[in-house]
């Protein structure tokens, strides 16, 4: 099992990284590549997880060990597969998603990609017990929940759906309008609600 590598990260895309390890590059696949942004062309640690399946070898990656043992976790569970557990970690913070289950809040986390009531029922029953110190340092921004509003008039109607579902997961009003205010002139014809999502969460984690 490869269980991180050392070295320069060369290449960000929406859901991947390409980790150059002695002239290898390694295409590495993660929940939320932008946080390596500060890190891009430096020499870092990524922490993975090596995934076998008949048809494909796969690499996700995590900036922490914390991260990816909350990732290794979530695989323990059954019918949650890599993607799914990835897409949780995209649209959750790690600590926020340690403390959904442990407090059995299984509407929260009915709101994450891929995963319904049963899901989360079952979530919550294999891992609840199992979360300790799982996902207590990871660098991602702070915020804390509250009504879901669009304060930009101007913004498409899809950054409106962005913007409550980010809130839903934590971020606040405050921070949403930065994050608005950074993207808005970036902003392409027929952006969806993902890509905004992506968007304001690149802008999020490094402005």
């Amino acid at each position: 099992m490869i269980d991180y590598l050392k070295g320069t990260v060369v290449f960000i895309r929406d859901d991947y990284i390409v980790v150059d390890v002695g002239g290898v590059g390694y295409r590495v696949y993660c929940a939320n590549p932008y946080v390596f942004q500060d890190k891009k062309d430096e020499q870092t640690v990524v922490y993975t997880h090596y995934h076998v399946r008949e048809d494909a070898h796969q690499l996700y990656g995590f900036a922490t060990r914390e991260e990816q043992e909350l990732f290794r976790k979530l695989l323990e569970v059954n019918g949650i597969g890599p993607k799914v557990a990835a897409g949780m970690l995209a649209g959750g913070r790690p600590e926020d998603v340690v403390s959904a289950i442990r407090r059995e809040d299984v509407a929260w986390l009915t709101k994450l990609p891929g995963i319904g009531r049963k899901t989360a029922q079952r979530i919550v029953l294999d891992l609840k017990d199992k979360l300790d110190g799982v996902a207590v340092a990871v660098p991602f921004a702070s915020g804390e929940a509250v009504r879901a509003a669009s304060s930009s008039p101007d913004a498409p109607p899809a950054w409106a759906e962005a913007r409550e579902a980010l809130m839903a997961l934590g971020y606040s009003e405050a921070e949403l309008d930065r994050a608005w205010a950074g993207i808005r002139k970036r902003i392409e014809d027929g952006e969806t609600v993902d890509s905004l999502m992506k968007r304001a969460l690149k802008w999020l984690f490094h402005g």
